[in-house]
């Protein structure tokens, strides 16, 4: 896949053999907005209360969802550490849908090549 203003192609075939980089490693935010945490409450069957008291924090007005340590670094609370992938891929929110067409790779190739094997030049 393609996607203008980017210099590289995605093929979302690799993610099976990645073992989940893009969930794991260094801490960050996991941006999750109100929709997509409707649509996870109602997965987990939850009220978004007790949704976002187990699985958000908040920073700066906006939701994030949390992290748990892995191995040398964390991982996203979703992340399902037998399989190696996503817990949620269906409900996965827009910030991890969109990966890798991040405007912070546009600048940083070499950190996106080595954090995503489905990535060609």
């Amino acid at each position: 896949m393609k996607q203008d203003g980017f210099c590289f192609e995605f093929d979302p075939s690799f993610c099976k053999d990645c073992g989940g980089k893009c969930c794991t490693g260094e801490s960050g935010y996991i941006w999750i907005n109100d929709t997509e945490i409707s649509a996870l409450s109602k997965h987990f069957e939850l009220c978004e209360d007790e949704f976002k008291k187990l699985f958000l924090f908040k920073e700066n007005n906006k939701f994030s969802i949390k992290e748990k340590p892995y191995k040398d670094g964390f991982a996203c609370v979703f992340f399902d550490e037998r399989n190696k992938n996503c817990a949620i891929y269906e409900f996965r929110p827009t910030q991890c849908r969109t990966f890798p067409f991040w405007s912070h790779f546009k600048q940083n190739l070499k950190e996106l090549q080595e954090e995503c094997i489905g990535v060609k030049f």
